[in-house]
């Protein structure tokens, strides 16, 4: 791990050579870079993986689930910014035809995010639900520290309280627009009913004269 501090993507000749075996060796544990970095992003990611959330409503959960990430990230954070150079890097080499390696891949977010905001799936509806957890996974990873720090100078505090207070939004957003819709279908309804006590007199009417 001391080694991934460089932070930028690591090749298994330069692990093997830092632990002072052969390249055969290390190929035997670590095939390719993209498993090799999978390696290290579970070894610095592993207690956020396993999360189980304690409390009960979902709001709560994902602030609890942004406690837990924050020490995570700040202190892997060379680790997870390399992962993602990996991860950029075979997107070009892939689009351009070139990639002669496995290609690395990251999505543990998603099955993360839905297990700790499963609370609001009920308010929300599978619609609403699955766009939030989409917004909630730009916000949940190393992309918030890249962009706040690199751009804005945000300190490890200041990207620590940003992102939870957009995380918040974004509950707070999903929410109003589950009820919104709602308050929009009950109207809807309502106005339907007149209609149909309008036409079911005007059928018993018709009925009588004939």
């Amino acid at each position: 791990m001391r080694l991934a501090n460089v932070g930028r993507p690591l090749s298994v000749a330069e692990v093997a050579a830092a632990a002072g075996v052969s390249r055969a060796t290390a190929y035997r544990y670590f095939p390719s870079r993209s498993q090799l970095v999978n390696a290290i992003v579970g070894e610095s990611l592993g207690p956020v993986r396993s999360f189980e959330p304690k409390q009960a409503s979902g709001r709560a959960r994902i602030q609890e689930l942004f406690a837990e990430m924050f020490p995570r990230f700040r202190d892997f954070e060379p680790q997870l910014r390399a992962a993602m150079q990996l991860a950029l890097e075979h997107w070009a080499l892939e689009r351009a035809g070139e990639l002669r390696e496995e290609p690395f891949r990251r999505g543990h977010r998603a099955a993360i995010l839905g297990r700790t905001a499963a609370p609001l799936r009920e308010s929300l509806g599978d619609a609403g639900f699955d766009r939030l957890l989409k917004a909630l996974s730009i916000l949940f990873g190393i992309e918030p520290y890249i962009v706040l720090k690199d751009i804005w100078g945000a300190s490890n505090r200041e990207v620590d309280a940003i992102t939870r207070w957009m995380a918040d939004a974004l509950v707070d957003a999903a929410l109003r627009d589950a009820r919104r819709a709602d308050g929009n279908a009950r109207a809807a309804a309502s106005r339907r009913q007149p209609q149909r006590r309008g036409q079911s007199a005007a059928g018993t009417v018709t009925t009588q004269h004939r």
